[in-house]
Parts: structure tokens; C-alpha cells; sequence
């Protein structure tokens, strides 16, 4: 039988799925970086793009919950990546989860954008990434977050973690907020069972619908 020559479409209608399979992966859960596919990294235990790299793979991709950088940020002699948006909220969000204090003097700076209030360490409180805090919508409203040993707790969303912005006094010059972090009071840390000095966890959340 003789062999068929394909023309250009064809060949470019076979590649079709190999370039989807790329495509296909952010999101997609990982261990290391070889197990995510082209320029995508393994972040939080899923496929996404490298900030590094600028690549723009899983940007807009519904399933994936993909989030590019916006820009950078000089701060003396460090540059942070910045970002609009963080990765899609789920029924069970990676993350990270991070130390904030509150109340008036501390490590905040400004009071909570919330309710323009500081708040105590005894209260069980959160920023979220800015992407997350989604222009103040999920302010005063709660929020699960599960730890790797099994706790759980609520937290009432008062603060915007500023993921575009920082290195100033506003920002008790602290830098921009990665796009997944979850900035937590001391008493969240101690409802979940967790040391606060250990400085980040990976942890998961997820709206909490009181009925």
C-alpha cells in the first residue's frame, strides 16, 4: 500500500492534541517539576506558570484557575513579581498560610480595610491575596482553612494581603503578597494547632457557609 503524504493541515491537525495535552496540565496536581509540562512549574501541588519565566499558559484558563503576573516591584535591591489576580477559589484552595498582627502598632500597619478597625490576636481573623480579597467582596465574611494535620478553623476576612503594592509605610514596608496567601492572626495559628514562628504552611480554604 502506498503511503499517503499529509498536506501542512494535516500535520498541523495531528500536533492539535499534543499542544492541548500542554495546555491541559495547569491545575493539574504535581510533586515535582518534572511533572508539570513547557514552562509551567509546580506551585502549591498544581501545574502553573513560572513567574520567572513569564510564561502565560494557564492565563484565563477556566480549569485550571492559571494567574500571570502584572509586573514588578523595585524595593531597594529586591524585585517582587505582582499580581491582580490569585489562582481560582475552590471547595478546597492551596495556599499559604501566613503570620499578620493586627491590632494597632503591629506588623499590619494600617488598620484592616475592612472595617478601618485593628483587631486583636485573640481574634480569629484573615487578609487575603488581592485576587481573593476580589476588591473588598469577601469582606466580614468567613472562611474555612484546613491544615495538613487535619484541623480546621474559621476566620472572618477583614484585610486585603496586597499582592500589587508594599515596601512602604502604608505597608509597614513590607513587600507585595504573593497571589496565595492567606495572612492569618495569631489565633487562627493556634486554632489550627500550628507554630506561628515556623513563617509559612501549606494549608487549604474555602468559603464557610453558615446556615
Amino acid at each position: 500500500m502506498a503511503l499517503k503524504v499529509l498536506g501542512p493541515l494535516s500535520i498541523i491537525l495531528l500536533l492539535l492534541p499534543y499542544v492541548a495535552n500542554a495546555v491541559s496540565s495547569c491545575g493539574e496536581s504535581c510533586n515535582t517539576l518534572d511533572d508539570c509540562s513547557g514552562n509551567l512549574i509546580c506551585i502549591n501541588g498544581n501545574c502553573n506558570d513560572d513567574p520567572d519565566v513569564g510564561s502565560h499558559e494557564c492565563s484565563g484558563s477556566g480549569g485550571g484557575g492559571g494567574c500571570s503576573p502584572a509586573g514588578n516591584l523595585q524595593c531597594g535591591d529586591n524585585t517582587y513579581t505582582t499580581y491582580t489576580c490569585s489562582p481560582r477559589v475552590t471547595s478546597s484552595t492551596a495556599a499559604k498560610l501566613t503570620n499578620n498582627d493586627f491590632s494597632e502598632g503591629g506588623d499590619g500597619g494600617s488598620p484592616s480595610e475592612c472595617d478601618g478597625n485593628f483587631h486583636d490576636n485573640s481574634e480569629r481573623v484573615v487578609a487575603l491575596s488581592t485576587g481573593w480579597y476580589a476588591g473588598g467582596s469577601r469582606c466580614g465574611k468567613m472562611i474555612s482553612i484546613t491544615a495538613k494535620n487535619g484541623k480546621t478553623t474559621t476566620a472572618k476576612v477583614v484585610d486585603e494581603c496586597d499582592s500589587m503594592n508594599g515596601c512602604d509605610d502604608e505597608h509597614a514596608g513590607q513587600p507585595p503578597c504573593h497571589n496565595n496567601i492567606v495572612d492569618a492572626s495569631d489565633a487562627v495559628w493556634k486554632a489550627l494547632g500550628l507554630n506561628k514562628d515556623i513563617g509559612t504552611v501549606h494549608v487549604t480554604w474555602a468559603m464557610a457557609y453558615i446556615v
